[in-house]
């Protein structure tokens, strides 16, 4: 019995540590964080409402993941510029001046660490 209820919770950990989705629970936070802020997201020169940021930096985590060994990694790799251009994301919030996509996140973090 107790060999079945450890292989339970070895077999469960990974969902326990991970969102329903595979995504850690840290990055969860910033992906909703940009698609809940009513923020805009300006990638490439366009800008994009909050939603479709938060959905393109899921598929970017989906298929960078391994990119993406830490939360700081996510951001510095994935979230904070173009993988294709190189050119910087930024996020602009009613009555505040647009700032690098990587500083937004890095204070969302700091946040959810506090």
């Amino acid at each position: 019995m107790r060999i079945l209820i450890i292989g339970l919770i070895l077999c469960l950990t990974p969902f326990v540590a991970r969102g329903d989705d595979g995504v850690p629970p840290e990055i969860d936070f910033l992906l909703e964080s940009i698609g809940n802020s009513n923020c805009t997201f300006i990638r490439n020169g366009k800008r994009y409402e909050a939603a479709a940021a938060e959905d393109h930096l899921r598929m970017k985590y989906r298929r960078g993941k391994r990119y993406a060994a830490s939360t700081e990694a996510f951001i510095e790799r994935l979230a904070s510029k173009s993988s294709m251009s190189k050119k910087v994301y930024y996020i602009e919030c009613a009555g505040h001046e647009k700032i690098p996509s990587g500083d937004w996140l890095r204070n969302r973090l700091s946040e959810y660490r506090r």
